[in-house]
């Protein structure tokens, strides 16, 4: 057996660190400390950006989303609709792919006086002159309930991290716009360096 101990390897995330710490390592170049300096704050800024970017965003959809039941409530009503047809091939599958649900022709009185005749979902079984209460605008268009008191928490929390998925990214691509910037500029210092010290490698006696 080999007696010598093997050197653990160091993982990607380990070398990453390692090439940026502030120390007063002679190979450090000043891009490097640029580039740690700036990846710091950018991480710093998330730390303290994300909380306020959540708290932003949850605020505006929660208004938001109180204007819109306010909205729903005031100009929605619910009619009773009486399904027509005398045949149970009157109905076809409910194309809102509902499961057990079913679609027949109905006519209900809109709010505004006229009179419609849509498809509208049913239960299964239903039968002609059966009145089903559904939610209608103004103008007696078949609309979907109003939103309810407990769709709004989750529909600020999706706009929560919405928000904060959204300063990440931000940040992550200034962090890649700057990383690219600091490489051309090594890539050139680089060069300029070889155009002048490899002449006297290459040099033969």
């Amino acid at each position: 057996m080999n007696g010598r101990k093997r050197e653990p390897r160091a993982s990607a995330l380990g070398r990453f660190v390692r090439g940026r710490r502030l120390d007063r390592n002679p190979l450090r170049r000043a891009s490097d400390r640029v580039e740690t300096v700036l990846l710091a704050a950018l991480a710093v800024g998330f730390a303290a950006g994300a909380p306020f970017a959540a708290m932003a965003s949850g605020s505006w959809e929660h208004s938001s989303a109180l204007r819109e039941q306010a909205s729903q409530e005031a100009s929605w009503r619910l009619v009773p609709a009486v399904v027509l047809g005398s045949t149970a091939p009157d109905m076809v599958p409910d194309s809102g792919g509902a499961a057990g649900g079913f679609e027949a022709a109905a006519r209900w009185k809109a709010p505004d006086g006229g009179s419609v005749a849509s498809r509208i979902p049913v239960p299964a079984g239903t039968r002609p002159g059966t009145a089903i209460r559904i939610w209608v605008a103004r103008d007696g268009t078949l609309v979907q309930a109003p939103l309810r008191d407990s769709q709004i928490p989750a529909r600020i929390a999706l706009a929560e991290a919405d928000a904060v998925t959204a300063l990440a990214a931000g940040l992550a691509g200034g962090a890649l716009l700057a990383r690219w910037s600091l490489n051309r500029r090594r890539l050139a210092a680089w060069e300029t360096e070889w155009r002048s010290a490899g002449p006297r490698w290459t040099t033969r006696a």
